[in-house]
């Protein structure tokens, strides 16, 4: 047997990894059609058949994820992030149509619990689509990110918006994390009477933010 020749548990594991990619390429096959404008069958057709091309060519490493999907919580998440992107927009309307309004934007550095690269992921991407934050860098192993913030006024001062971060990674441990994961953020177990209560607008003290800043120097260094 050739020493090139894929064993049968490697043909196997490519198989299961191959299938496994099919939700990307619905999305592909989707954002194609949406690009000429018409979901029609002949471009529904093309995408799919351009998105098994391109994840065939140039596969993408998997990325574990080890969490849970809890309920209550991707609604609360969801809930709370419509609301909030409807609250900053009505802000930069506002901004919009005075013009003698002069906004101070300001780069804070945000240091996240969260030691998992999925969930730092899905942070930066909740954070930058909510109107006047975009997160600008992202350090995968401090836990780092830094954010623009349009009016850092608005936001309510520089801790407020440092916290307004923290508190959607919050939200999205409480949906997606694991209960180890929330354990060693430092966050209580979830519960169905407490889902209000944990998910809700939380500060971290100055204290909190020095512990976990020696917490992950120390971890990395």
């Amino acid at each position: 047997m050739s020493p090139y020749a894929a064993s049968p548990a490697r043909t196997r594991r490519r198989r299961r990894a191959w299938w496994t990619r099919w939700p990307i390429a619905i999305w592909l096959a989707v954002m194609w059609s949406l690009l000429w404008g018409a979901p029609t069958a002949a471009n529904l057709i093309t995408g799919f058949a351009l998105a098994f091309l391109i994840l065939w060519l140039l596969p993408m490493p998997q990325v574990g994820f080890e969490g849970r999907v809890w309920i209550p919580g991707v609604v609360t998440l969801l809930g709370l992030f419509v609301w909030d992107v409807l609250v900053a927009a009505m802000h930069l309307t506002r901004y919009a149509i005075s013009p003698m309004r002069t906004p101070h934007g300001a780069i804070i550095r945000v240091q996240l619990r969260s030691h998992s690269d999925v969930l730092l992921t899905i942070t930066a991407q909740f954070t930058s689509l909510v109107p006047g934050s975009v997160v600008v860098e992202a350090h995968r192993l401090t836990g780092w990110v830094y954010v623009h913030v349009f009016d850092a006024e608005i936001s309510g001062g520089i801790e407020e918006a440092r916290a307004t971060v923290l508190e959607q990674e919050r939200r999205i441990m409480y949906a997606l994390a694991s209960d180890a994961e929330l354990a060693a953020a430092g966050y209580p177990p979830r519960g169905w009477l407490r889902v209000r209560k944990e998910l809700g607008p939380q500060h971290i003290t100055a204290e909190e933010h020095a512990a976990l800043e020696e917490m992950r120097e120390g971890e990395w260094s």
